[in-house]
């Protein structure tokens, strides 16, 4: 199969794996608006030309939307091959490629958020290791910032100091997210709607640049919903997920 990567030229005609629909569906658009700016920042999207998850995502840490301290190294942000195309070596071949990527940038090595366990919308850290990632920090309540240096002397990435610190946290619910994921532009929405109908508490921080990203108190700012001080969950919810979480706090 052929390697597809994207850029000004081809980004309206190709999909971006996660959300195969046309360019009018409200995901493509916030996702493709998203990586239009950063493809100018280095990002490389790197798809296999299927119609599904196959593909992976990477930029330099200067530029990624993540509270870390990884100066000269690449980030990673999604690898992701699910359903029929698992078992093939294809995420192997797309993090090689990232790895041949970086090499000739002279990048020190790669960076990837990861967790305890695997867990959704999170890399799966016993491949990470198979592969050989290690554990260079970790933030509650189970993140791990895992990195594959090129050189066994490279200084360790880190996560900022944001991420440990939650003592301006505003009461009820207050939901981070950024349009580095297509499922944001439909779910966060709907969460909204769901928390006004019931007179919740519900805050919506959309962080729209990188510096707020690079400052803000979640490892995953994609989308992490908190509950006072407390992460709830870091994965997107759907308005079932949802109500059992209300359910579960008694609202």
């Amino acid at each position: 199969m052929e390697l597809v990567k994207l850029t000004h030229d081809n980004i309206e005609q190709e999909h971006i794996c996660c959300a195969i629909s046309n360019n009018k569906d409200i995901q493509v658009i916030s996702k493709k608006n998203w990586l239009k700016d950063r493809l100018d920042e280095g990002l490389v999207f790197l798809k296999y030309n299927v119609r599904g998850k196959c593909f992976i995502e990477y930029i330099p840490a200067e530029s990624a939307w993540i509270p870390i301290r990884a100066e000269g190294y690449m980030y990673i942000d999604c690898l992701w091959v699910s359903g029929q195309f698992k078992g093939h070596g294809y995420s192997n071949v797309l993090l090689e490629q990232c790895i041949k990527d970086s090499r000739k940038e002279g990048k020190k090595g790669l960076v990837i958020l990861s967790s305890k366990k695997k867990m959704g919308f999170l890399s799966d850290p016993g491949y990470m290791r198979y592969k050989g990632f290690k554990t260079a920090d970790t933030a509650a309540p189970y993140f791990e910032l895992m990195y594959l240096p090129f050189d066994e002397n490279a200084e360790k990435p880190l996560f900022s100091s944001t991420v440990h610190e939650h003592a301006d946290t505003p009461k009820g619910f207050v939901l981070y997210y950024t349009s580095q994921c297509p499922f944001t532009a439909k779910y966060v929405p709907l969460l909204e709607d769901m928390a006004q109908a019931r007179g919740i508490d519900f805050q919506v921080i959309h962080i729209q640049s990188r510096e707020e990203a690079q400052n803000a108190p979640t490892p995953f700012t994609t989308f992490s919903l908190f509950y006072g001080k407390e992460l709830v969950t870091h994965e997107i919810l759907s308005e079932k997920k949802f109500e059992k979480i209300l359910a579960g706090k008694g609202l």
